[in-house]
């Protein structure tokens, strides 16, 4: 590690380092200013940032902490685009000004690519290793064609501290197990925010690394020359043998945790740390190099002047526009439409659970870059409830593969994997499984493509399958609709038969925004009375249904004058079609098909039409999605109302029993939705 570097590098990381301590103190000097917006600075940290930065190349891939505005400067970006970003500016190039200073979003040609670079401590973990992985399977699959030497590395940066995430264990696990081709680079200043490492950790990065299986390298970070020929060394290993590495840099931490949280407050080593400091070595190094004292003064000057004129320009530059709000929720999808044959003649009802594996098992022969992975998905069993069975043995073990029991990483994962331009279809084992797994979903794979201004859109299928059936228990029963809806940014489809089943997979699959697909298992095999008609005659293969547009599943008999529409999707779908034999030609029943988007204009105007309305859902009423689409049609209907928009769910309690008497007094039935729609009609 003591090989000598030559003086081009040493020259351009020492006017690195003299950029990025510029930068520090200027936010420092003009903090009034400055700190309006919450940020941190690297300083302290520049060696090791700088050592990876200037060795990364643009068929890498990188997530930086945010810290680490060395690294992005190393790599090319100006402090100008820096600043642009510290006052949250129109053109910040990252973002639009929609997130913090040093959470990046790169996709420029030249350039390391850097997927959306979410806040959450250690939550890039599972997404970086996801890219990782994604890189490994196109090289397995012959997606991708590099030339030896110049094989892609992903790079994770972490803060130590946030070693300590269960999702960083997760994401190390995977990485381990599967041999992937990723650095983590883990910058140990040995502070949390107040919390001091002998608090907080029970080993050090390099001893937790290690019981994973990792090769580790630890380092003084502040000491660039060991910095910079581990990493290159590093590099190296991991384009030869495509192994996971874990390099963990001690460095001191020599400004405030955050512009909010400052270091005098709490900070008892401050003068200890400060002898640790990599500007002062850097620059003994580059005298010993043959550098005189005048150069040196002279990339310092030229560093001070350059940031101070640009945090000038960057001042006044332009603000966001309140209209600029509203861009980039979605990725626009090219379906728009449906078309294709729903009912094709001549063939036989199809089970709800083999149309989705028979969808799945034509895209997956004319799309190469998708895959299917989970809990129990495999060739073995195809999945607990025989959802993705043969798919392993068709299309071999690299596609379709078991995972740990890890939702996070299930879930998290799909945001590298789509990066890197895959198309990731996940499964939950069971909706009550998904709350693990909701942090990535929520900070990592919903916001990407807002907070990246529309650079990264998450492109992926997660499938989870829901709901009551046949004395499930408490924690194989759950629907978690309404948790999702409040997710923004994610696509919601929860179907109540198979060609829905089909259609809405095919278009979840062409569209380039995340989609839950909710299945509910007791339509799987209409093993249920009065679920039959989830059976349904496989749609062809061109057959496709654009998310946000329900369904008629009954009409009325127009000559009746007293009707009413019910507005249901799932298992309510098919209550709904059981009691409707009682009130003939009297109920329509629309299908929303879509929980997000959803169809609000043929709703809206069948209630209008109706003048009274029924929302049926399977969960719990109170504060539900049922309950809230209620009071939507109750603002938007009320001049038409012939009574209260009503709605009909599960009793409020925490659980569903595993006895089957109390499962079927929690759950609604059609003798309880009857009877709510004769009290309906005689309003």
């Amino acid at each position: 590690m003591s090989k000598k570097i030559n003086k081009n590098t040493l020259e351009k990381s020492f006017s690195l380092m003299c950029t990025a301590r510029a930068l520090s103190d200027l936010y420092e000097k003009n903090k009034e200013v400055t700190s309006k917006y919450v940020h941190a600075t690297s300083k302290g940290h520049e060696a090791i940032q700088i050592a990876v930065g200037l060795q990364l190349t643009e068929n890498d891939w990188i997530s930086p902490y945010y810290r680490d505005d060395s690294i992005l400067l190393a790599i090319g970006i100006t402090p100008y685009e820096l600043m642009l970003q510290l006052l949250c500016k129109k053109d910040d190039p990252f973002s639009a000004g929609r997130t913090y200073y040093s959470h990046p979003s790169l996709k420029r040609k030249g350039f390391p690519k850097i997927p959306h670079q979410s806040s959450a401590t250690g939550m890039q973990g599972i997404p970086t290793t996801g890219v990782a992985m994604g890189i490994q399977y196109k090289e397995n699959e012959g997606l991708s064609n590099y030339k030896k030497g110049e094989e892609p590395v992903t790079v994770c940066s972490f803060g130590d501290a946030a070693i300590t995430e269960g999702e960083v264990a997760e994401a190390f696990q995977m990485a381990a197990l599967k041999k992937l081709p990723i650095l983590y680079l883990v910058q140990d200043n040995e502070w949390d925010i107040s919390a001091h490492a002998t608090e907080t950790r029970a080993v050090d990065a390099t001893h937790y690394a290690k019981g994973f299986g990792l090769q580790t390298y630890t380092i003084d970070g502040t000491d660039f020359t060991e910095s910079f020929n581990c990493i290159k060394n590093v590099i190296k290993e991991i384009k030869e043998k495509r192994i996971p590495i874990l390099v963990h840099a001690k460095v001191p931490l020599l400004n405030h945790h955050t512009s909010g949280v400052r270091m005098e407050w709490y900070r008892d080593d401050l003068e200890e740390a400060k002898k640790r400091d990599p500007l002062p070595k850097l620059k003994s190094l580059l005298l010993e190099s043959g550098f005189t004292k005048t150069q040196l003064s002279k990339i310092e000057s030229s560093s001070k002047v350059n940031v101070e004129k640009d945090y000038n320009k960057a001042l006044n530059s332009e603000n966001p526009k309140p209209e600029d709000l509203f861009t980039h929720t979605f990725a626009p999808t090219e379906v728009l439409i449906e078309k294709g044959d729903r009912a094709p003649k001549n063939k036989e009802k199809t089970l709800m659970v083999d149309s989705a594996l028979f969808a799945i098992r034509e895209i997956m022969n004319e799309h190469k870059e998708c895959l299917l992975y989970g809990q129990d998905v495999g060739k073995r069993l195809g999945g607990v409830f025989r959802e993705a069975a043969t798919l392993a043995e068709r299309f071999g073990d690299n596609r379709v593969f078991n995972t740990p029991i890890q939702e996070a990483f299930i879930i998290g994962s799909t945001v590298g994997m789509s990066a890197v331009g895959l198309k990731p279809i996940v499964e939950v084992q069971f909706a009550d499984y998904i709350w693990p797994g909701l942090n990535q979903l929520f900070t990592e794979v919903s916001r990407s493509n807002y907070l990246s201004n529309g650079k990264w859109p998450i492109s992926c299928i997660i499938r989870v399958p829901i709901g009551a059936y046949g004395s499930g228990g408490p924690y194989h029963s759950s629907s978690v609709e309404s948790v999702l809806a409040q997710i923004k940014g994610i696509k919601i489809a929860y179907p109540s038969n198979g060609a829905d089943l089909k259609g809405l997979m095919k278009s979840a699959y062409y569209d380039p925004n995340p989609v839950v697909i909710l299945e509910h298992k007791g339509l799987y095999w209409s093993k249920i009375k009065g679920t039959e008609t989830a059976k349904t005659i496989e749609p062809s293969s061109e057959y496709i249904i654009p998310f946000g547009k329900a369904r008629i599943a009954l009409e009325v008999n127009k000559n009746e004058p007293n009707t009413i529409c019910i507005i249901t999707y799932g298992m309510g779908v098919h209550w709904a079609l059981e009691v409707a034999k009682e009130h003939k030609g009297k109920i329509e029943i629309i299908d929303l098909r879509t929980i997000n988007p959803i169809d609000e204009d043929l709703i809206i105007n069948r209630v209008n039409m109706h003048g009274k309305c029924l929302v049926i859902t399977e969960e719990p009423l109170s504060n539900s999605f049922a309950q809230a689409l209620t009071g939507r049609l109750q603002e938007k209907c009320f001049k038409n109302l012939d009574a209260p928009v009503f709605s009909i769910g599960s009793e409020d309690l925490p659980a569903i029993p595993l006895n089957s008497i109390l499962e079927k007094t929690m759950l609604p039935n059609v003798q309880k939705i009857n009877k709510k729609i004769i009290e309906i009609f005689n309003f």
